[in-house]
């Protein structure tokens, strides 16, 4: 029977992720997953790219996880926001400081650089091609069998399979969830100007487009796109050839980068939302998407991932060191209050701007327009969306902060 402090059901980015900032605090894991390591190391570029807020990125250099990065990513040194292509959007930049707002990343490259940290940690051991059979919580410590008929032991379980997670299921954890009425299409585009490291969101009554700086390749100037189209649509959209879906991206940018040309494949998937009603049960929690899904619209879901085990680390490394059992009531409620109040806002809020950007007429878009404007005037409450944005408000944790637990 192998026996660690965690076991970390879910070997994706949150769980390796936690699995990291465990182990240099001197708390072991074992991580199961079904999934097969040579397949994601050996992934090719698909398109798909995902935002690092600067606290996460702290996290991740903290961790030692920055350090196995095969390409930097590129720095996001501005964030602009417009109603359309209409005058009067937001800005938001860095603060004093002088910290990027946040970090594109090629999701194999983040996959890889958590794949070789969890290989490097001297207390992490990974389970690969495995997948929990049956799992036993009780008052003394959590027994999970494998498929493979092995055992492994811990005090506390992590559940980090991702948003169909059945270990939550099993649990009897209720999820609030809804699908919005959009699919998301994501790729990637070179195009003849350089993006200067500017992230654009343009919000259409038919759904938002993103678009966010990548570093440049032998192919050119390249920046990702997240394009929320209507549901009814996303078939006709996936069918266009990459040269008419280009042509289209670039009406849909206003033609500010110049010519632009579709270099990864397209990729699609339906847009939902959903919330746990709670985020730990008898010696166990949830991370990621097992806890939380939201709309992409800022960029803020793989994010508020990280924030869980940035929370979930420090609480139980804080909790070993007072010789408390890991499954300790008290710390799952610290969790549970630390997390879930973040978790809400940040689901709120980015619900909240879906369903306004979506409403139609003149008449809206001008009062968007005005109340962008209003808030580029007022310090306060743009220096606060500005914190949002970087993921630095609110309680952070240690690691967010770039500081040791």
């Amino acid at each position: 029977m192998d026996h660690a402090d965690v076991i970390i059901l879910g070997g994706g980015l949150v769980g390796l992720a936690l699995a990291a900032a465990l182990d240099v605090s001197g708390l072991s894991s074992i991580i199961v997953d079904p999934a097969d390591p040579d397949q994601r190391r050996d992934a090719r570029f698909d398109g798909r790219t995902s935002a690092v807020s600067s606290s996460s990125m702290r996290m991740l250099e903290a961790t030692g996880v920055a350090g196995h990065f095969p390409e930097p990513g590129s720095p996001i040194h501005s964030i602009r926001v417009a109603d359309g292509l209409e005058p009067g959007g937001l800005t938001f930049e860095p603060e004093d400081d002088d910290e990027a707002l946040g970090w594109m990343h090629e999701n194999r490259h983040l996959r890889a650089a958590l794949l070789a940290r969890a290989e490097a940690g001297t207390s992490i051991r990974l389970r690969w091609k495995s997948s929990a059979v049956a799992t036993d919580r009780t008052d003394h410590g959590v027994t999970t069998s494998l498929n493979d008929g092995s055992v492994v032991r811990a005090p506390f379980l992590v559940v980090a399979e991702g948003r169909n997670s059945p270990t939550r299921e099993a649990a009897g954890i209720r999820i609030a969830r809804w699908r919005y009425d959009h699919a998301a299409i994501v790729s990637t585009l070179t195009h003849q100007l350089p993006h200067e490291q500017v992230a654009y969101e343009i919000f259409y009554p038919t759904g938002p487009f993103a678009l966010l700086p990548m570093t440049d390749s032998a192919d050119g100037h390249r920046s990702a796109i997240v394009w929320s189209v209507p549901s009814a649509d996303a078939h006709g959209w996936m069918s266009l050839s990459d040269e008419d879906f280009a042509a289209e991206a670039q009406q849909a940018m206003g033609g500010f980068l110049g010519q632009v040309r579709l270099v990864a494949p397209r990729s699609t998937y339906p847009l939902g939302f959903h919330h746990a009603a709670r985020i730990t049960a008898h010696r166990m929690a949830l991370v990621g998407d097992a806890a939380h899904a939201i709309h992409p619209i800022a960029g803020q879901g793989l994010n508020l991932g990280f924030r869980d085990a940035a929370a979930l680390a420090q609480v139980l490394v804080e909790g070993a060191r007072l010789g408390l059992d890991l499954g300790d009531r008290q710390l799952l409620d610290r969790y549970q209050r630390w997390r879930s109040l973040d978790t809400l806002m940040v689901a709120a809020s980015t619900d909240g701007l879906t369903r306004l950007y979506g409403l139609p007429g003149r008449a809206a878009s001008a009062v968007r327009r005005f109340g962008m404007s209003m808030i580029d005037r007022v310090g306060p409450l743009k220096a606060r969306l500005n914190a949002e944005a970087r993921g630095t408000s609110g309680d952070l944790p240690l690691l967010l902060r770039g500081l040791p637990i």
